[in-house]
């Protein structure tokens, strides 16, 4: 009996191993069918609801047992009425933009803003939590040309920092028609910098030669490894002073009351600092402003997903299954 007990052990096991073999290379062929067309998706969150949910269940636990039995039960039917309530409000979109140097976060912005755009009533508007410290100029311009988008479809846009909109990220966040920042955010740096290292005296040192060949007086004006020039420092410093016009002409189209030439010197101030300059509107928390619009507007939160590489997704899979069989077989 126990040799026939140890045969049937050993055929579990066996199939479950071929079964998990079997399950591996099914998710692998359906990832791979799948691969071309799933870039990436939006998902809608519905935060009114959650924000009753939470508030409902809050005041539940309050109770004793007896209590909210009872409450349970009105509880009910004041959220199915609040929810067809809610349905006649109009719509409050709130996207999280959170930008790196490159702000390459801009491509997600872009599928949100689309969405919202062609979905959008007249009424609805839209709050845009955002995080940055600034990065590229081509990157962070885009991304304020994408925010530009909803107020060319007569959307109410508001924009929420809560920790760092410096530089670039300023630049995206003074195109809304409400600026509101947490008290000790930081907000301005609207200045341009570019640096970079020179190895020309080390290369020379080790007696190597380094050329460079260009077409056009301006095609390189500092370099990395060549000797540079006054001239090219010159030309450099021009190219950035024409970025910086541009950026303090940014700022003043959308805020026209700022005092430019006090605010645009590269420095940064907290909210409260700031306010005091005209750089922002109001000092308020993002989650205290949200509050405020929860009897007014049906709240949802809209982000554009990126689906995970193919080759992450079979891995975590088949790590999963592995670590299971090891464990069954273990014991």
């Amino acid at each position: 009996m126990e040799l026939l007990w140890n045969l049937l052990e050993f055929v579990a096991k066996a199939a479950i191993i071929v079964f998990a073999i079997m399950l591996v290379v099914g998710t692998i062929a359906n990832a791979a069918q799948r691969q071309k067309s799933e870039k990436g998706e939006l998902q809608l969150d519905n935060l009114s609801a959650s924000l009753r949910q939470t508030v409902a269940r809050l005041k539940l636990k309050m109770l004793d047992k007896k209590a909210a039995k009872k409450a349970a039960k009105v509880e009910k039917q004041q959220a199915k009425r609040q929810h067809q309530q809610q349905a006649e409000l109009p719509r409050l979109f709130v996207l999280d933009f959170v930008g790196g140097m490159e702000a390459k976060e801009v491509d997600a912005l872009s599928r949100e803003v689309t969405a919202i755009i062609a979905t959008a009533q007249a009424d609805d508007q839209v709050l845009v939590r955002l995080e940055s410290g600034g990065g590229t100029v081509n990157g962070y311009g885009l991304g304020a040309a994408q925010l530009q988008r909803l107020r060319d479809a007569k959307l109410q846009l508001t924009v929420c920092v809560d920790r760092v909109a410096a530089s670039g990220g300023y630049m995206m966040a003074c195109v809304a028609h409400q600026l509101v920042a947490a008290p000790f955010a930081i907000v301005g740096s609207i200045g341009v910098v570019a640096q970079m290292p020179n190895f020309n005296r080390f290369l020379k040192k080790h007696k190597v030669d380094f050329e460079q060949i260009t077409a056009g007086e301006y095609k390189r004006t500092l370099t990395l490894f060549g000797e540079n020039t006054d001239a090219g420092r010159h030309k450099f410093k021009q190219d950035l002073e024409s970025i910086h016009q541009q950026f303090k002409a940014h700022i003043s189209q959308y805020r026209p009351q700022l005092e430019l030439e006090r605010v645009a010197t590269g420095e940064f101030w907290t909210a409260q600092q700031a306010i005091e300059l005209g750089l922002l509107d109001k000092l308020q928390t993002s989650d205290a402003w949200l509050l405020e619009q929860a009897e007014s507007y049906q709240i949802f939160a809209l982000r554009y997903v990126n689906k995970k590489p193919l080759g992450e997704r079979i891995g975590r899979h088949v790590s999963a299954v592995l670590t299971s069989l090891r464990e069954f077989v273990q014991k």
